[in-house]
This record gives C-alpha cells, sequence and structure tokens, in this order.
C-alpha cells in the first residue's frame, strides 16, 4: 500500500558465528585486561567465590564495569542473568567462555522463567546480577536482586568496580573499557542479610540502601583507581588465585565499610 514502509527485519547472526564470536572476543578480553594491575579490599575475604567457602551468595555490580568479573573470576560457579535481548547473544557465548554460567531472562523477557531457573541454580551456584541492566537507568537498582536476596535467605553482596580514566562507550550504562597497563580496583562490602517476610515497604528500604552502598563502593573504587593510592586491607588479585591474607590492616578496612554502610543506611 503507498505511503507505507515496510520495517526491517534485523538479521540474526549464524549460531555457529556467535559462538566463533564469543571465543574470539573471550580472548581479547583475556589478553587486554591481563595488562592491568588488580587490587581490592574485601569486608571479609571468605565472601570472595574463588575461596569457595560458606553457602551461596548473590553478588551485583553495575553493568558497565562487567569486564573486571568477568576476567578475574570465571570458573568460580557462577551463574550470570543475561537478558534474552539477542544483543546479549554474543555476552552469554563470551561469558561461557569465561567460564561462567549463564540464565536469559529478564524484567522485560522471560522474568518468570528467569527466577525459577535461578531458584534452582541457586541450590548449588553463587548468583551474580547486573541490577541496572539490560535497559538501565544507568546505575540504578532493581528490585530482582532484593527479591531474591529475601526470598532465598542468600546474603546480598554489593561489589564496587573501577578503573583509572577508562575510555567510556556512548551507551545508555557508559560501558567501561580500562586503558591497558592501568590500574582495576575493587571493593567488596559487608554480606547483607534481609528478612525473610519483607512488605512492599521494606523490599524498598532494601532497595534503596543496597542502591546507595552499591554507588558508594563503586564511586570510591574509581577514586582509587585514578589516585593510584595505597588502601587499608588492599590485596592483589589474579584470576585463578586466591589473594593473600590481609590481617595487619583488616581491621582498619572493616571499619571503612562500616562508615560506608551507615551512609548507605
Amino acid at each position: 500500500m503507498a505511503g507505507k514502509t515496510k520495517k526491517k527485519k534485523k538479521k540474526r547472526m549464524p549460531a555457529f558465528m556467535m559462538k566463533l564470536g564469543g571465543l574470539v572476543v573471550a580472548k581479547g578480553i583475556r589478553a587486554w585486561m591481563s595488562t592491568l594491575d588488580y587490587r581490592a579490599v574485601f569486608y571479609d575475604q571468605s565472601i570472595d567465590p574463588i575461596r569457595g567457602e560458606g553457602g551461596q551468595r548473590i553478588y551485583v555490580f553495575w553493568h558497565e564495569n562487567i569486564l573486571l568479573p568477568l576476567y578475574l573470576r570465571g570458573h568460580c560457579n557462577l551463574a550470570m542473568l543475561l537478558s534474552q535481548h539477542p544483543d546479549a547473544e554474543i555476552l552469554a557465548h563470551v561469558a561461557y567462555h569465561m567460564g561462567f554460567d549463564c540464565v536469559r531472562g529478564s524484567t522485560y523477557h522471560g522474568g518468570s522463567k528467569a527466577i525459577w531457573e535461578l531458584l534452582e541454580r541457586s541450590r548449588n551456584q553463587h548468583l551474580t546480577i547486573t541490577p541496572d541492566g539490560p535497559r538501565g537507568p544507568r546505575r540504578t537498582l532493581a528490585m530482582g536482586p532484593i527479591y531474591l536476596a529475601s526470598r532465598l535467605q542468600l546474603p546480598l553482596v554489593v561489589m564496587g568496580f573501577g578503573y583509572d580514566r577508562p575510555w567510556r562507550a556512548n551507551s545508555w550504562d557508559q560501558f567501561a573499557m580500562p586503558r591497558p597497563f592501568s590500574r582495576g580496583r575493587a571493593i567488596l562490602g559487608p554480606p547483607l542479610m534481609l528478612p525473610r517476610d519483607l512488605d512492599r515497604d521494606g523490599m524498598e528500604q532494601s532497595r534503596l540502601r543496597a542502591e546507595r552502598l552499591l554507588n558508594d563502593l563503586t564511586c570510591e573504587a574509581g577514586a582509587w583507581a585514578a589516585a593510584g593510592t595505597r588502601k587499608a586491607g588492599e590485596v592483589v588479585i589474579r584470576p585463578g588465585h586466591a589473594p593473600a591474607a590481609a590481617a595487619i590492616e583488616s581491621a582498619a578496612a572493616q571499619r571503612q565499610f562500616q562508615a560506608a554502610t551507615a551512609r548507605a543506611a
């Protein structure tokens, strides 16, 4: 009919090309990220999934910083929640080659199925979620991780990541691409245990608290990376190796976390 234009369907890449592309990108990420200097501060080093200590947990960090955990903590019994959007297909293959299991779904598509799969995975795997993905708004925490942490009675571990003056993509999350041979920093907060019987108001209060803490730790990690200074309780972190304990300065590090948690409360 005149005056009407047909919408062009976006052609999907063949499955074998997706798998090959995921492998190539994963190798590129490993080569790129291996040039960085990584340091971390833990409120409690036992929450590091590489140690295999304690029960399952839910780890959350902002979508823009996904490269750091992909590189450092593959093959640590982690299941990552990823969108069913076609654009996330290549990321799912990358995550697989980096050592992560994937659950596909989001608030918008496949949510119920994803929740049930996460429930099953949580019996013997840690869960990891980017709570502002896949559409944003940037650095705004969705309710999903709060609901899961409350109902499953799993500790919620908030992780702030930062790089030294990273390049930023022109995307909704301002995706961070670290400069080669720069600094990457991680700050892992205390595990948050939420009551099982949270009502709607309790869920929202817990969501705001976790969001503030995640933003505080992310900003602090970025400032630490840019400054290049030492931080009380810092440890060197590498893929495949548990960091050495920082017992001497752990008390000072815990005081810093207590101050950050008080600000977020």
